[in-house]
């Protein structure tokens, strides 16, 4: 795969897996952290941050349903890369240009950041427009940050006092087995470590099927950042990993539970608009030409998240940010 290697691009510096054929996710690089304090390194200053993102990636839809239901887009601009990724990385284009620099790639963010820089280049990106570098390239940190470091404007807290040891927990239950779990299984070289995967993400789905029976949420009557990391492997699980990554056990809308669920977060607020599924299908079947060597694109499923959904059912408690009806998705 594809990194920088002391600041100049390589096609041949990174093993996506480990001698037992297991899928092996790089660490992220860059972990400061924006601080609602005056006298921080990076304060969380309105109009000072940038974030680089696609609308194809999990971990970068994280970000921007956190910032989109925060309220947060007049404090923190935003762009798209190109959904398609080629053998030079996330690139722009005139459709998606980078509107700091003017960049052809993502990865001229990351050099201008670190000219020597070593790593994957990866979505998201947390870009500090003031000292002209990369914060923070980890979306579970950069979510986190918009969520705690800054206000908003709709009155939103995903991270309930007294609950953030509840909420990392349950962040910590799905990542391995669910988040991280179609890509152990879509990139494993071996059946092994494939089954072992698919055992880890089926029996997890199972699980959480039978919790959603009597509860509204991951954590309970509350919507917390559990719930947008879980939503954003749900909701492309269907048109993507359960065919490109051969999760094909069960399809979610065959789940009522996890299916209602995923129906119901997709028209909470304005989360429908940061779904763009165009982009996703198109980015996994037509970059990962080592899985789909022809790169054709399936026209299938046909699924409705706008559909009713009987979530109503259990009791929530919802800011009145989040009650409102989803727009349709953008472009």
């Amino acid at each position: 795969m594809n990194m920088l290697v002391d600041g100049e691009w390589r096609s041949d510096a990174y093993q996506t897996t480990n001698e037992e054929g297991e899928f092996d996710r790089q660490e992220t690089s860059f972990r400061d952290w924006i601080q609602d304090e005056p006298d921080a390194g990076f304060p969380a200053e309105s109009g000072r941050y940038h974030v680089y993102i696609s609308r194809a990636c999990p971990w970068a839809h994280r970000v921007a349903m956190t910032r989109r239901l925060k309220g947060l887009e007049d404090d923190v601009s935003l762009s798209i890369v190109e959904p398609v990724r080629h053998d030079d990385g996330w690139e722009f284009s005139e459709d998606y240009p980078d509107p700091l620099y003017g960049a052809d790639y993502l990865r001229e963010i990351y050099t201008r950041a670190d000219s020597e820089f070593t790593g994957r280049v990866t979505v998201p990106v947390l870009w500090d427009k003031e000292q002209e570098t990369i914060v923070n390239n980890e979306s579970r940190e950069i979510m986190r940050m918009l969520d705690t470091e800054f206000a908003g404007a709709n009155g939103v807290d995903l991270l309930p006092d007294g609950r953030v040891e509840e909420v990392d927990d349950l962040i910590d239950d799905i990542y391995e087995s669910i988040n991280n779990g179609v890509y152990r299984a879509g990139f494993a070289d071996t059946q092994d470590a494939y089954e072992a995967a698919i055992e880890d993400l089926f029996g997890a789905l199972d699980r959480w099927e039978d919790v959603l029976e009597s509860q509204r949420f991951l954590a309970g009557e509350v919507f917390t950042e559990a719930d947008v990391a879980m939503f954003a492997t749900l909701v492309r699980f269907d048109h993507v990993y359960h065919t490109h990554f051969k999760c094909n056990r069960r399809a979610i809308h065959e789940y009522p539970n996890l299916w209602n669920y995923t129906k119901e977060v997709y028209q909470l607020g304005d989360i429908a608009e940061t779904v763009n599924l165009d982009h996703i299908t198109r980015h996994y079947y037509m970059s990962h030409d080592d899985i789909n060597p022809k790169r054709l694109v399936p026209t299938g499923p046909d699924i409705d998240f706008s559909a009713p959904h009987n979530r109503d059912r259990l009791s929530a408690d919802l800011p009145p940010a989040l009650q409102a009806d989803a727009a349709p998705a953008d472009d």
